[in-house]
């Protein structure tokens, strides 16, 4: 978003209601626009970096603008989806984060029972970016299993012939590295459905827990626990492709 937008349609796309609801909420007086209260929904307003400073809804500060990216620490049992019923990752944000307009989507997925890194955008050119097999940006697992391991794994991981169950085409070559004996980092470019536990089922092993710590080059940060988010800087995408 660029240039100047109606104020009312602006913060109906950022999902403070519709645009009568937005109206209403110029008409209480609780939208401040440059230390002033704004007056009129009609008015035209400047989308520039600093305007997160400049405008406030009910005292607190205007919400990221569109082309927001957040990195969120999905916990064990919540779903990377929209319409799927039970616990959602996207319950871990503002309520009315689910009504931005563009939507936030999650850039590829986690299942369920998988913790972990995880990015959410509404740019879809960087989430195609990311997710695109062309630029290789790897994914970072920790496996904990139910049996030790045999030895070949890593070995069988590498050679990129490693068939998943249903399947007709070989996996990519992914780099594996023993932790213990029953747990392993597992580095992969693809993203498969639910790849790194059909790896180990394929090497006769299964996956009791799976967390992802890094996308790229971007760590999941120490001080972020479990359901919490923040939204990302340039920096934190750059990090991604390094």
């Amino acid at each position: 978003m660029s240039g100047t937008v109606r104020l009312d349609r602006l913060l109906a796309n950022l999902g403070y209601g519709s645009r009568s609801e937005v109206q209403q909420l110029v008409r209480l007086g609780v939208v401040m626009l440059d230390g002033r209260t704004a007056d009129d929904a009609s008015i035209g307003v400047s989308i520039t970096a600093d305007l997160p400073a400049r405008l406030s809804v009910d005292g607190q500060p205007l919400d990221p603008l569109p082309g927001i990216a957040l990195m969120l620490h999905k916990p064990v049992g919540a779903t990377c989806s929209h319409k799927e019923v039970g616990r959602l990752v996207y319950d871990l944000l503002p309520p009315r984060w689910r009504r931005r307009e563009p939507a936030l989507s999650t850039v590829g997925r986690l299942d369920k029972e998988t913790s972990g890194l995880l990015l959410l955008t509404d740019d879809g050119a960087l989430l195609h970016r990311i997710i695109s097999p062309k630029k290789h940006v790897t994914k970072h697992y920790v496996a904990t299993l139910a049996r030790p391991l045999r030895g070949d794994e890593a070995a069988r991981f590498a050679a990129g012939t490693l068939m998943l169950e249903g399947e007709t085409k070989a996996l990519a070559p992914a780099v594996m590295e023993i932790l213990s004996s029953i747990s392993a980092r597992v580095i992969v470019t693809e993203g498969r459905y639910h790849q790194v536990r059909r790896m180990f089922a394929a090497v006769g092993n299964h996956v009791e827990a799976l967390h992802r710590d890094r996308i790229g080059g971007l760590g999941l940060p120490a001080d972020l626990g479990p359901g919490e988010y923040r939204q990302m800087s340039p920096a934190d995408v750059a990090a991604i492709f390094s």
